[in-house]
């Protein structure tokens, strides 16, 4: 075959499309210059706004706003007509300053010290030792592990009730238990040494089921080869728990002791169906004493009472900041 016949039969037929369309199909368009990005549709930005704004309506109504009136209420001097009208003069720090002269000052922060770091440090440990007790997956431990979810499930009114009767002086089962042990009974509610042990035991026996939920989702994020591994290498079961399993729950123990410093800086209703803060504000804490102060007297405090929750607010936030300032460390490092 000749040379020119092959060119013929190789050749293509020709491309009627126009010049741009040609040149488009043979090379890509080129980026834009700059690299800027396309600008998302309406559409998408409307709906982004959609999604957002039920989350910011909840936030601005149910948070910003209550913060916002609790920090006016203690900035002014509110009286039962003033809050009604609206007319509450301006007083500046002064209710403050009432509250930090108050005797009652000094006992509430002990007891919601005491209180709190008490509740915080039994309710961790009983929970991590029954999350890893239950951890063994042995037979009923499901059912069991249920169980012990029942006090968080009760309402606090019904715990706190139950509770009481079962440390009344005259007829509780605790005082009964104690007299067939041969001991004297004790006043857990009505005496001045015993009441603040009392609403401590009953929020620790709430609170246990809820570090024991937390901290046994903690342990099962913890991958099994590692106690495989030390156990070959001659690890016991305690040596394990503070090798592997305390430093590698660190950070869900964190979130846990946090969460819980909040709740129980905020406890009223326990100690109030228990104690009422008494007797002699043997009991009373920052959560109760505002509530006395705002709504348990003839003539109520508005203004000293929103101070003493504002106390609670500026305390939970600082620990909630140093919270968040030890996990970024930690994650940079």
């Amino acid at each position: 075959m000749s040379p020119m016949k092959q060119m013929k039969q190789t050749t293509h037929p020709p491309d009627h499309r126009p010049a741009d369309a040609r040149n488009g199909a043979a090379t890509a368009a080129p980026p834009q210059a700059g690299g800027r990005k396309r600008r998302r549709p309406a559409s998408t930005q409307w709906a982004a706004w959609g999604f957002l704004a039920p989350v910011t309506l909840y936030l601005a109504l149910f948070y910003a706003y209550p913060l916002y009136r609790n920090l006016d209420l203690s900035l002014r001097n509110y009286t039962v007509r003033s809050f009604v009208q609206g007319d509450a003069p301006f007083t500046g720090l002064e209710n403050y300053r009432k509250v930090f002269d108050d005797p009652t000052f000094a006992p509430a922060l002990l007891h919601t010290t005491l209180f709190t770091a008490v509740c915080l440090v039994f309710q961790y440990a009983i929970g991590l030792a029954l999350a890893v007790f239950f951890h063994q997956h042995f037979r009923l431990s499901a059912t069991l592990r249920a169980l012990f979810l029942v006090p968080w499930l009760l309402p606090l009114i019904v715990s706190a009730s139950t509770w009481s009767w079962m440390l009344n002086t005259d007829s509780g089962i605790v005082n009964a238990t104690l007299h067939a042990l041969g001991i004297g009974p004790v006043n857990w509610l009505t005496s001045p040494s015993w009441s603040l042990t009392s609403v401590i035991i009953a929020n620790i026996w709430i609170g246990v089921p809820f570090n024991l939920v937390v901290l046994y989702s903690g342990l099962q994020s913890i991958p099994a080869g590692l106690y495989e591994a030390a156990a070959l290498d001659g690890a016991g079961a305690w040596r394990r728990f503070w090798s592997i399993t305390f430093p590698l729950l660190r950070p869900v123990s964190a979130i846990t002791l946090l969460l819980g410093l909040v709740y129980t800086l905020k406890v009223f209703d326990i100690i109030w169906i228990m104690t009422k803060g008494g007797p002699a504000d043997s009991s009373t804490t920052f959560a109760t004493w505002s509530y006395q102060l705002g709504f348990g007297n003839l003539l109520p405090a508005f203004g000293p009472g929103a101070a003493v929750g504002n106390l609670l607010v500026v305390a939970a936030l600082v620990f909630g900041l140093v919270h968040v300032r030890v996990q970024r460390k930690q994650a940079l490092s």
